[in-house]
């Protein structure tokens, strides 16, 4: 299923609002760097620096919008930077460290299924504790009680954080659980786009820590599965139009520092 007209329209309105806002707050870096401005310019200088700037905040200003827009159509609610909840019960607690230890020392391998459903028998047990998980990036909800709660992560995220990705993907479940014990819980991290293309994503990297088949969407799975079959490919069309579009605009922008 292609995006609609209306998608196209919504999506190319969001990129160009975010580039309009970036440029209005947007001043290059004061630092002086005499060998880089003669060589490449000041005009290239401030590009540059924009763009590293613009790839820090790529997931917050771009890539979360653009991803409500999608799934707007394809869920009954869309919410990003949301809370997946405030209370953790004690045997959740000890349940996700005994999951993270076994993983670590290799023991056993992920496997999400079991463990959403060993956190799910003791949601409510033992004292509840007041806790302010990692915000959501962007969550999806359907009427019939699922959730699908995604944390937006970088082209090449570091590997040594894959534990503490994994642990927040487990207390998104714990938390949902201790308000909703039915739910049908889904957390996962995303990757927008596969930096080795055409090779394959190198996702042996994350095999040890994350469940891939339930918890990894890289890419084309990742919007195609917010906004349905061939989303990826227009979405990116999407991103051509606007920068040919701003294509003057963003030259005239940037002449301003030569």
């Amino acid at each position: 299923m292609a995006l609609t007209i209306n998608q196209k329209h919504s999506i190319q309105e969001t990129l160009k609002n975010s580039l309009h806002n970036k440029f209005s707050r947007y001043n290059p870096e004061p630092a002086v760097m005499p060998f880089h401005t003669r060589l490449l310019g000041k005009d290239r200088l401030a590009l540059y620096s924009f763009i590293h700037s613009l790839n820090t905040s790529f997931g917050t200003s771009i890539f979360e919008p653009v991803a409500l827009a999608l799934g707007k159509t394809m869920f009954d609610n869309s919410l990003n930077q949301a809370t997946a909840g405030k209370l953790i019960s004690k045997k959740s607690e000890e349940v996700i460290q005994d999951i993270m230890n076994n993983l670590i020392a290799g023991r056993t391998k992920p496997n999400k299924k079991e463990e959403i459903e060993r956190i799910r028998e003791v949601c409510q047990e033992g004292e509840m504790i007041v806790v302010k998980p990692t915000k959501v990036d962007v969550c999806f909800s359907n009427n019939d009680n699922s959730f699908y709660l995604f944390d937006i992560k970088t082209a090449k995220p570091n590997m040594g954080g894959f534990k503490e990705f994994k642990r927040t993907l487990l207390e998104w479940v714990a938390v949902t659980l201790s308000e909703n014990p039915k739910a049908n819980i889904n957390t996962l991290i995303a990757i927008p786009y596969n930096p080795y293309e055409p090779k394959p994503y190198s996702r042996w990297t994350m095999a040890g820590m994350l469940d891939l088949e339930a918890e990894l969407k890289v890419a084309n799975e990742f919007w195609d599965f917010i906004g349905g079959e061939g989303a990826y490919n227009d979405l990116l069309d999407c991103f051509e139009r606007v920068g040919i579009e701003m294509r003057e605009e963003i030259d005239e922008y940037f002449s301003r520092f030569k």
